[in-house]
């Protein structure tokens, strides 16, 4: 098993952290004798490398999650509570040794990977109150000739595909509801941020989790490997956090077998301000919004769309906090922006901002490649005058970009925020809470921040409309997506 190699200052002991597959319980070197590189995004540096799963192994894992499946499913709710409590607890105690191995290889700055982790152990907690709080259905039928039972039942062997934006939370958000549902699993996570995952099998074996029930798998292959994993008729559920490119694939994959789907795809979030706005709020709000994770989130404020009256003041204001976002390796005390994940998500954001300002975009600050350095370092960015085909108006930044554009009337901001195929969230802000809640009905989108930053929370139900997914994860509603309605006719 590989051992990490740092690069930048760490607090923390890093040398058990896991680098093979983990299937059936067990740490497995891939055999294919090949291993995948994860590069510090701060120092373009290899931190370490490990398996490289072919189909075969993948597989595999499916005959692992075969086996422990009709024990798990058949164990007891409060038990299955229990272990994911235990996980819990294990990550709570845990969370700045996370927070740090997420930095070390995602990028983000420490105090946003504290947040994640924090976040990312929540959902063993929710997971673990909502185990035993799966109730079915009683009734007469309406013409009185039967009764109508309907109980919930755990959905199947369930794929878990996961970005490299949350690692942590990522996971957790698909693992807690599945096992809580009874189902076992094959989590595939993505190959730039594999270490968390590994971590996370780790502490959930230490929890009890029984072998076979969580299995780890990473491949630079992965269209073959997660292609040859749909094509089994095992398989009965995927759940995939990443782009709408790839879960169109996904989605054309899993049609074959007539696989539950739940897709939560990109985002193209306008971030909507009123003249009666709290601007000083609504600024705040959009810091998180924006700058959360370094902009490189599906729920990032991507489009500014601020009323003719407050455009002036609003833009100067953003641009100030802005500009405080200093540059630093992720791992470092005082930084509030690390780097974007590798050199290809940096090259498209500097292209995006590039587009702009040849269109006649205004850069208010950054906008610029650092000077010639290690690292995949991009700065806080604040652009006006957007022309309305700017591509980073259609397409999803997924860095730390703001592109601001004013309107006059509320069916104009309505019209703007609906202007594309994403509907995953959107964000407004008026101190009239009747307008609120008019413009929130009217846009189409699947959650809705209402002078608030940041909508996430595993108490709720997390997902978008249109191109942006299909299911939901979070709340009762992401334990429901990992299991199937069974209704049974009877007399007595």
């Amino acid at each position: 098993m590989a051992r990490l190699t740092i690069t930048q200052p760490c607090t923390h002991d890093f040398a058990d952290v896991p680098t093979d597959l983990f299937i059936g319980g067990h740490w497995l070197e891939s055999v294919s004798g090949r291993r995948i590189d994860v590069i510090d995004p701060s120092t373009e540096a290899c931190l370490a490398s490990v398996a490289n799963a072919t189909p075969e192994e993948g597989i595999a894992a499916v005959d692992a999650a075969e086996a422990a499946a009709p024990a798990w499913a058949a164990t007891p709710p409060r038990q299955r509570a229990e272990i994911l409590r235990k996980a819990y607890e294990l990550m709570s105690g845990r969370l700045d040794w996370f927070a740090e191995l997420i930095s070390l290889e995602n990028g983000k700055a420490l105090s946003d990977a504290r947040g994640e982790a924090a976040y990312a152990a929540e959902f063993f907690r929710w997971y673990a109150e909502e185990a035993v709080r799966i109730v079915g259905d009683v009734a007469l039928a309406p013409a009185g000739a039967n009764r109508m039972l309907v109980q919930y039942q755990p959905v199947g062997i369930s794929v878990l595909v996961t970005p490299w934006n949350f690692p942590a939370a990522m996971a957790t958000r698909k693992i807690g509801p599945a096992l809580a549902a009874g189902c076992t699993c094959i989590l595939k996570p993505a190959t730039e941020t594999p270490l968390t995952a590994y971590a996370m099998a780790a502490l959930l074996q230490e929890a009890g989790v029984p072998p076979g029930v969580v299995n780890v798998i990473t491949t630079s292959t992965a269209g073959a490997v997660i292609g040859k994993i749909l094509a089994d008729p095992r398989v009965r559920k995927l759940s995939f956090t990443g782009s709408t490119e790839i879960g169109r694939v996904l989605l054309k994959q899993a049609a074959d077998q007539v696989i539950n789907c739940s897709m939560e795809l990109g985002g193209n979030a306008p971030f909507v301000v009123f003249d009666d706005a709290d601007l000083d709020a609504a600024v705040e709000g959009a810091m998180v919004a924006k700058m959360r994770n370094g902009g490189e989130a599906c729920t990032a404020a991507n489009r500014f769309y601020v009323q003719r009256g407050v455009f002036d003041a609003f833009s100067a204001k953003l641009t100030e906090r802005m500009r405080t976002m200093g540059l630093g390796r992720a791992c470092g005390a005082d930084t509030r922006l690390g780097p974007m994940v590798n050199a290809a998500s940096r090259t498209k954001v500097a292209q995006l901002v590039d587009d702009a300002v040849a269109r006649g975009a205004r850069v208010w600050t950054g906008g610029e490649l650092p000077a010639q350095g290690e690292g995949y370092f991009y700065p806080a960015t604040v652009l006006t005058d957007v022309a309305p085909d700017s591509r980073l108006l259609h397409e999803e930044i997924f860095g730390p970009v703001a592109a601001i554009v004013p309107f006059d009337t509320e069916d104009e901001a309505v019209a703007l925020a609906n202007l594309t195929e994403y509907g995953l969230v959107a964000y407004v802000y008026t101190r009239d809470l009747a307008r609120g809640l008019r413009i929130s009905e009217r846009i189409e989108s699947g959650m809705i921040g209402l002078n608030r930053g940041l909508v996430s929370d595993p108490a709720a139900p997390f997902g978008g409309v249109k191109q942006s997914g299909l299911g939901r994860e979070g709340g009762h509603h992401g334990l429901l997506e990992f299991m199937e309605a069974k209704y049974i006719a009877t007399n007595w």
